[in-house]
């Protein structure tokens, strides 16, 4: 097994933020995956940084790490491998998964849980998540999880989701649950300034124009940290702020004009303790 070159520990990222309780609360799944099995589910909106977080666990904690799209699963049993054609003679094609869990304080990634193609095709989670952490296949017999493995589930929840379902009562509730919200403007103006290398006066315009079409009471829009950052790279290119928005969220010229006349570039209205509870992870 090539588990050391298939399962590398990832390069930390820079300029990451996290509410100090979110930081304290994976310093204690740390401790207790050292004592029993550990899930973990992460929720949030979308491009928030659930991924991020999973990683950066994973690198903070000097963890190898594997990441599985669950959106792709149409039958129990595809995360382990596969029935497959050659020669007119079928094989069985095992995939990482069985590595990955086998593979001593691993961090496994299941993105977007809630997402698979058949909500049976979760069926055999049910076992690796559970206290024993043993399943059996026929291709390959037996399967224990290797001691301090933690699993981290993300995912997307609401009716804007389109292809998510709401995930099962009894595989929720085998997960210790962190909720992920989008920064404060304070925060959010810091990331982009640091991971950017935009001005301070740019990094704000951009959340101050992001947090009006979030909380637009008619129509809000998604803009999530992930698109303030497109956006922020654009401008450090040299786009102007106007233009940056459009392109990365294609909305129009005309709501984007109104924003910015409301606005009139409202660059001292930060609220002074917005960013505190915050901390670089």
């Amino acid at each position: 097994m090539k588990r050391d070159k298939d399962l590398e520990v990832p390069k930390p990222e820079k300029h990451f933020f996290l509410k100090r309780d979110v930081v304290e609360n994976l310093d204690r799944i740390a401790a207790l995956a050292k004592r029993h099995p550990v899930n973990v589910l992460v929720a949030g909106k979308q491009g928030c940084g659930k991924s991020t977080l999973v990683r950066q666990f994973a690198a903070r904690n000097k963890r190898p790490f594997a990441t599985f799209q669950i959106g792709i699963l149409s039958e129990p049993g595809q995360l382990f491998g596969e029935h497959r054609l050659r020669k007119g003679e079928t094989y069985y094609q095992q995939f990482l998964f069985p590595r990955a869990v086998q593979t001593p304080r691993c961090v496994i990634h299941l993105e977007e849980i809630n997402r698979p193609e058949h909500p049976k095709a979760l069926n055999m989670l049910f076992s690796v998540l559970s206290e024993n952490r043993t399943v059996w296949l026929d291709e390959l017999g037996l399967i224990k999880v290797a001691d301090e493995v933690i699993f981290f589930a993300t995912l997307n929840e609401g009716d804007e989701f389109i292809g998510t379902e709401m995930l099962d009562a009894a595989l929720r509730d085998r997960f210790y649950v962190n909720v992920l919200e989008y920064l404060p403007p304070e925060v959010e103006t810091t990331v982009l300034r640091l991971k950017a290398d935009i001005g301070e006066a740019e990094a704000l315009t951009i959340v101050n124009v992001a947090n009006r079409l979030r909380s637009n009471a008619q129509e809000p829009m998604v803009v999530s940290t992930r698109h303030t950052l497109m956006i922020a790279e654009l401008v450090n290119l040299g786009a102007p702020v106007k233009e940056a928005f459009i392109n990365s969220l294609q909305m129009s010229h005309d709501v984007l004009e109104s924003i910015l006349l409301s606005l009139h570039v409202e660059l001292g209205l930060r609220e002074k303790d917005a960013g505190k509870g915050y901390e670089e992870y």
